[in-house]
């Protein structure tokens, strides 16, 4: 039932940010583009038998190739994840491949994660953006690690195709300073005392 056309890897390596060098940060990705599981069967009521078919072997393929491509699971900082359904599909097609703990859990157990993977889900076409929103992988109010890895398939996705992909960091952003969310929450709790 999973039949992959080809996995396509993205890498990164920043040095500098803002003009200013920092700490060295590696982004990567991996995207598996694959045949729509429901592709030329009109609406499909029940998604669950090819959710459980493809959604674990699929993260099994492409989870090792991000792990290799930052050195390993303990490397990695902040995560994400992406699917992109062809014009053919639904972007149910591709919520249901990555919104199941069968595909989460893969990738959060590799990387040694706690928090939610987050995520985009789109319908495009080819070359369509690749946006993998991430966040720390043990505390998702961290916002130096809230960023972005960004790319995209010149061939991918066809129209009966899906593109699945996952996304990391092996630090915060480059020259993060913005703070994070539980010093706004004690900022503005000490605003509403005065």
């Amino acid at each position: 039932m999973l039949n992959v056309r080809k996995i396509v890897s993205y890498v990164e390596d920043i040095y500098s940010e803002g003009g200013r060098s920092a700490e060295p940060v590696r982004v990567a990705g991996v995207a598996a583009v694959i045949e729509n599981p429901w592709k030329g069967r009109g609406f499909v009521e029940d998604l669950k038998p090819e959710i459980i078919a493809c959604a674990k072997p699929l993260s099994e393929k492409i989870v090792p190739k991000l792990i290799e491509l930052l050195g390993s699971g303990d490397a990695i900082e902040a995560f994400g994840k992406a699917a992109v359904v062809g014009s053919n599909g639904e972007v149910e097609h591709a919520s249901s491949l990555i919104h199941t703990l069968r595909f989460g859990n893969v990738f959060r157990d590799a990387a040694g994660g706690k928090s939610y993977l987050s995520f985009t889900n789109t319908r495009g076409g080819l070359n369509a953006a690749i946006l993998m929103p991430l966040v720390h992988k043990n505390d998702s109010g961290t916002r130096s690690h809230f960023w972005t890895v960004q790319f995209s398939i010149n061939d991918a996705p066809g129209p009966d195709e899906i593109v699945v992909a996952i996304g990391a960091a092996t630090g915060a952003r480059p020259n993060a300073r913005i703070g994070d969310r539980y010093e706004d929450m004690k900022e503005l709790e000490a605003e509403k005392s005065l």
